[in-house]
């Protein structure tokens, strides 16, 4: 939920931002962390409604928002001073919305200066298995006193920006530099598509520190494959950049919409550091 480094100096940078909190009773309402966004990534449309998606049976289901694992529960599969795996024990609101058999799993491995995870989805059913899951990380931004997001750069490798029309379907989005200012309002809820590599970089300009995002394993990511960069409000102490497999609503518009055959597993990789 929170990931910090000691500096040199004695001070400490939090990378990932988790806001102070009383109680964890609305999990998924919190501004902060990694919330894992599975079996589908951002809103999920049927035939224009929000809410909903329909399975390859033809069959309309709900579908929350993000989702059904960042308000699910997880069993500890393993834990030890490198990381740990964790599995999705789907409940009743989850096998509604995704009434399959399967093994979903999270896996986190920690460095000095980064971290990797494994989202991992195992088809243990009959049927084929669609998802087109992603991260929604929290980066706290900015992450120096006294600077402000205008201080920021990030570099995407896209060539073209997309966004989300009122009923799901994609458009096009802004029109963006291959280096932006974090403070550039054109930059959320954009998609960032056809990525000519896999990695994003983004930091203070001219200063050390820098975090690196590498989405999948490959030199250069799936076809649909994309980034979202996104930020609730001008003063938010946060800033979004988030891996997905896919645009929003990957089940209606097929863009991005992943396949595991019976028997079969699909693995998701992203990795950050800091540099």
């Amino acid at each position: 939920m929170n990931w910090s480094l000691s500096l040199g100096d004695g001070s400490v940078r939090d990378v990932i931002h988790w806001p102070e909190l009383t109680s964890l009773d609305e999990i998924s309402k919190v501004r902060g962390g990694n919330p894992i966004l599975f079996p589908f990534n951002g809103r999920s449309y049927d035939e224009g409604e929000i809410g909903f998606w329909r399975a390859a049976d033809g069959v309309r289901r709900p579908m929350p928002m993000h989702g059904l694992a960042r308000q699910g529960t997880f069993r500890l599969a393993l834990a030890n001073e490198r990381g740990f795996t964790a599995i999705f024990i789907p409940n009743e609101e989850a096998r509604m919305a995704y009434p399959y058999d399967y093994e979903f799993s999270v896996g986190y491995r920690f460095s000095s200066h980064g971290l990797k995870c494994e989202l991992k989805l195992v088809n243990l059913g009959r049927v084929p298995l669609p998802w087109s899951a992603g991260h929604h990380f929290y980066f706290t931004l900015p992450w120096t006193p006294g600077l402000t997001r205008a201080d920021y750069l990030i570099r995407v490798p896209a060539t073209r920006r997309l966004r989300a029309d009122a009923v799901g379907a994609l458009v096009p989005g802004p029109v963006l530099q291959p280096e932006e200012s974090l403070a550039n309002p054109a930059l959320i809820d954009t998609f960032h598509a056809g990525l000519r590599s896999n990695e994003v970089v983004f930091g203070e300009k001219g200063r050390p520190g820098d975090i690196v995002m590498r989405l999948g394993e490959g030199a250069v990511p799936p076809a649909d494959a994309i980034f979202v960069t996104w930020t609730m409000a001008a003063d938010s102490p946060f800033y979004c950049v988030e891996p997905w497999m896919g645009p929003p609503n990957a089940a209606g518009h097929k863009t991005g919409l992943h396949w595991v055959p019976p028997g079969g597993q699909e693995s998701f990789h992203v990795e950050i550091a800091v540099r």
